[in-house]
């Protein structure tokens, strides 16, 4: 395989990256915080080595459909490495397996954090919100720039990929089917950032006109729409006691849940389009049934209805099912029914084509497809029966893709959990972790829980979880392939 179309893409995104730092040293310097120098560091080294790379291999910028593979799964590591940078040179995370776990969760969209243990970081006393605030800006940002996508934020600001640009945005944007909204590639990124952008600046000001402060508000939102979950307070969402704040979050965290296609639609006066797709249709349906079905059984073991339960019961829904991860309560207290649901929609997780994470709302539905057919096909050996959502059909190399899918995914989610009991993590708490991971969730079960975090998880198991991540935000096979024998020859 050519390394250098490879390093020449890698040498432009470490730039970019390293010039992104300015704004936190921006804020470090404002607010003289001790985490200056290390952005400054951080920066630096991150523009000098990209810049040489970039310079060194400047005319050679072919990609091949098999170098794409490796560009996608080497930009979203480098990604995190250089965004692990600052939390390890400023001292705020002095182990770097712990800076790289709370930079891979953040570039990923995840959101689980190994800060809050006292034990593990005694500098930081106070948990998050020990941090200052560059960090936690930067915290938020690499959520921000990860949830659109990396390779999608630079075909969109840098024309350096050319025609193989294409074959990277189909592995970068999640779901079975990417689709171009634009005749040309870069118009298609650069739409899909504008309406990214837009949404997240209606989020920023809806949150500080329901009483938010600013900075807050950029980090909330910068998290919210990636369908991140960082928070920069340790009790989350839960931290404002503001049911306009919680309810505000709730609609842009659906938002997100969306696939950006319709949000195109709908933008150029075709708002029909989302009541028209059965894939928005189901997953609309799933958060109001299984919210129902939470806030029921919370109410069935308390005794009696309050209305903040049921606000409490759809937040929560919809903070799982588009893989956020924000908390206004534990739900760690209420009834196991109700944990084994959510265990559930880690699993099924947003649309296609949104920024949420899981295995998405579509493959779900093609399963569910799939599986019935199989049974009538039983009994009419001979008869070509298609698999059909509405009126579309689903061609079989979908179909294929989407069984392939769930296999790997479901072998990763086992294998995974199996390997953090064999560290010595109970059943339960594995279980949440490794669905949490794959799912690009951030909060679990038991030890890992919404109020806990992952500061006690050994160093091992912290790698473990970090690849977790980055497989189920690159959707499984853009990482696979790069281990089959057959890419190497």
């Amino acid at each position: 395989m050519k390394l250098k179309p490879l390093l020449n893409v890698l040498g432009a995104l470490l730039s970019l990256i390293g010039i992104t730092m300015l704004i936190p040293i921006f804020i470090s310097f404002y607010l003289n915080e001790y985490d200056l120098f290390g952005f400054v560091y951080s920066s630096m080294i991150c523009i000098t080595i990209g810049v040489l790379l970039w310079a060194l291999t400047r005319n050679n910028k072919s990609l091949s459909n098999k170098i794409g593979f490796a560009v996608v799964t080497f930009s979203w590591v480098l990604a995190a490495i250089a965004g692990a940078l600052p939390f390890y040179l400023s001292g705020a995370i002095p182990n770097f397996t712990d800076a790289f776990f709370e930079s891979m969760s953040g570039v990923t969209t995840t959101g689980s954090t190994i800060i809050g243990n006292i034990e593990t970081l005694p500098n930081l006393n106070n948990g998050i919100e020990s941090l200052p605030h560059g960090l936690l800006f930067w915290r938020s940002f690499i959520q921000w720039i990860g949830g659109m996508g990396i390779v999608v934020f630079y075909i969109a600001i840098l024309p350096i990929l050319g025609s193989g640009g294409i074959q990277l945005f189909k592995l970068e944007v999640p779901g079975p089917v990417a689709d171009k909204i634009k005749p040309r590639l870069r118009e298609t990124a650069k739409m899909l950032w504008m309406i990214y952008v837009g949404i997240t600046l209606a989020n920023i000001i809806a949150l500080t006109v329901a009483g938010m402060p600013i900075f807050d508000s950029v980090c909330h939102a910068f998290t919210t729409m990636p369908t991140g979950g960082f928070s920069i307070k340790n009790s989350s969402i839960a931290y404002y006691n503001n049911s306009l704040i919680h309810i505000i979050t709730m609609f842009f965290m659906f938002v997100a849940g969306i696939n950006f296609t319709l949000h195109y639609r709908a933008i150029n006066g075709l708002p029909k389009s989302y009541l028209k797709d059965r894939e928005f249709l189901t997953y609309f349906s799933l958060i109001i049934i299984i919210s129902l079905l939470i806030f029921m059984s919370i109410a069935i073991d308390k005794g009696n209805y309050i209305a903040n339960d049921f606000k409490d019961s759809l937040f929560q829904t919809i903070s799982i099912i588009t893989t956020t991860g924000f908390g206004t309560s534990d739900y760690e207290l209420w009834p196991i029914f109700t944990q084994a649901i959510l265990l559930s929609l880690m699993f099924v997780g947003a649309m296609g084509g949104s920024t949420g994470g899981g295995m998405k709302v579509i493959r779900s539905m093609v399963l569910v497809k799939y599986a019935g057919l199989e049974t009538r096909r039983m009994l009419h050996a001979r008869a070509l029966i298609p698999v059909r959502i509405g009126k579309q059909h689903i061609n079989e190399d979908v179909v294929r893709n989407t069984l392939g899918f769930f296999l790997f995914f479901i072998s990763s989610f086992a294998f995974s959990s199996i390997a953090l009991t064999f560290m010595g993590v109970d059943l339960l708490s594995a279980i949440g972790a490794a669905a949490s991971a794959m799912g690009n969730i951030g909060p679990g079960l038991n030890s890992f829980g919404p109020t806990d975090n992952y500061a006690l998880l050994p160093d091992a198991g912290k790698w473990i979880l970090t690849f977790c991540m980055l497989l189920g935000r690159l959707e499984i096979f853009t990482v696979i392939v790069l281990f089959s024998r057959t890419f190497w020859k």
